[in-house]
């Protein structure tokens, strides 16, 4: 099992009426995929350091980018305990169990990168979107001027992900470099409470049902 969450999390996930408190932190933990899943979307702590060494256990060579996670268990050991130590780290946890990690590093750069790792069995549900805003959130919290991010060419999943958050190729140089301003509206937006963002919701009851044809929003993606 993963460290207590109960920090950082609401008890209810119910957040259509949910404004926010000043002791929230940049984006609200809570997050349901698209698939109806509850997770929490949290800081990463120290204890964190061997769950996420066995969730990069279930990464193949596919899963890599730009040689990350590292292939042996002892380089990747020592890659966790870097960003750990170095960036500013949140997981997605679902279940007790760590699914998802992002960063940003070094912290105390004006322009850190970013970077998002989501596991096979996670993916396509739009966890690592919402990692990424909450990287942002947290970037932009703690005065941050930009983000910016590696990605290779052909990887058009992650540079869909990288696009919806905001960020937009600047340079064409074998991989693409691609940056977000944290001074776009995105970066603001990302902070609002779920009142803010997502306006009132119905009940699960009181929902019209798939057939009457709800629209697309970027987290569908």
């Amino acid at each position: 099992m993963t460290p207590d969450t109960a920090s950082v999390a609401c008890d209810g996930w119910d957040g259509s009426e949910c404004e926010g408190t000043p002791h929230c932190p940049p984006r609200c933990p809570r997050f349901v995929d698209k698939e109806g899943a509850r997770w929490t979307i949290r800081p990463a702590v120290a204890a964190d350091e061997p769950f996420l060494a066995e969730m990069y256990e279930g990464f193949d060579r596919a899963d890599r980018a730009q040689g990350l996670p590292p292939v042996s268990r002892r380089r990747r050991a020592d890659w966790i305990e870097t960003m750990l130590e170095d960036g500013h780290d949140v997981v997605a946890e679902r279940n007790g169990e760590l699914y998802g990690h992002a960063m940003y590093t070094p912290t105390a750069a004006d322009t850190p990168e970013l970077a998002v790792f989501v596991h096979p069995d996670a993916q396509d549900r739009g966890v690592g979107t919402e990692l990424c805003r909450h990287v942002i959130a947290a970037a932009a919290a703690a005065g941050r001027e930009a983000l910016e991010l590696h990605v290779e060419t052909g990887n058009r999943a992650a540079r869909s992900v990288y696009g919806t958050v905001g960020f937009e190729v600047v340079e064409r140089r074998g991989d693409l470099l691609m940056r977000l301003d944290l001074d776009e509206p995105v970066a603001t937006e990302v902070r609002w409470p779920p009142l803010a963002r997502e306006g009132p919701t119905e009940s699960l009851l009181e929902r019209p049902s798939a057939a009457s044809g709800p629209g697309r929003s970027p987290a569908d993606d």
